[in-house]
């Protein structure tokens, strides 16, 4: 047993099976990274580790207990999420019809998504998703010994694995965001295909967080 971790290895495996599943906050960050390079596609995926964290530390302390025991809170922040979740998406489609109809600037870089302040956009996203929270105390809590005496380390060295996954996932992500951008800039039609694509990607996520349960 390491530090109260009762199955180190399958809890990497399960962790990194889960980190792969697309969800908005990589379609983000690989969208910030194809419009505007590497640089800012970090700034987003600061934005995801901030927020991961956040909820993490919310889960190790009973944030997942206070959504499960006030269904009214937990309606009033998914309904909050799938909002903006949908609302990006809209907007992605807008611009992809207008782009698709040669309505934008000729001189302006394709838009794949809002990839202005990438950190606080993608802190929101990921912020903005109660499920999350319940995940994560559920699935922490199967590797955790509750016999050990500073279950806080156990929680504090699983958390870091999942945000060192999360980190090497991203970083390809946003390196193979960044080789897009050549094609989306010197195709008009891939872009708006591309940004309808991730705008119907962001409704369907907004949708499905508005039906959540707990």
């Amino acid at each position: 047993m390491f530090f109260g971790i009762t199955d180190l290895g399958t809890f990497v495996a399960a962790a990194l099976f889960i980190i792969l599943l697309p969800g908005p906050n990589s379609l983000y960050v690989l969208s910030v990274a194809a419009q505007r390079g590497v640089r800012a596609g970090y700034t987003a995926a600061g934005g995801v580790f901030v927020g991961d964290t956040v909820l993490m530390t919310a889960a190790a302390a009973g944030g997942a207990s206070l959504l499960m025991a006030s269904p009214q809170i937990f309606f009033v922040v998914k309904m909050v999420g799938a909002v903006y979740l949908g609302w990006i998406g809209l907007q992605l489609l807008r611009g992809a019809l207008n782009n698709w109809r040669g309505e934008a600037k000729t001189d302006e870089a394709p838009r794949v998504v809002d990839a202005n302040q990438p950190f606080r956009k993608a802190l929101v996203v990921s912020l903005l998703n109660p499920k999350a929270i319940a995940f994560l105390l559920s699935f922490f809590i199967q590797f955790v010994d509750p016999a050990y005496a500073h279950p806080a380390l156990t929680f504090l060295i699983l958390g870091s694995i999942v945000q060192l996954l999360s980190f090497l996932y991203l970083s390809t992500l946003i390196f193979a965001g960044a080789r897009l951008a050549a094609a989306f800039r010197a195709r008009r039609r891939l872009s708006s295909t591309a940004n309808a694509g991730v705008g119907a990607l962001f409704v369907g996520f907004g949708a499905k967080l508005a039906s959540a349960t707990l």
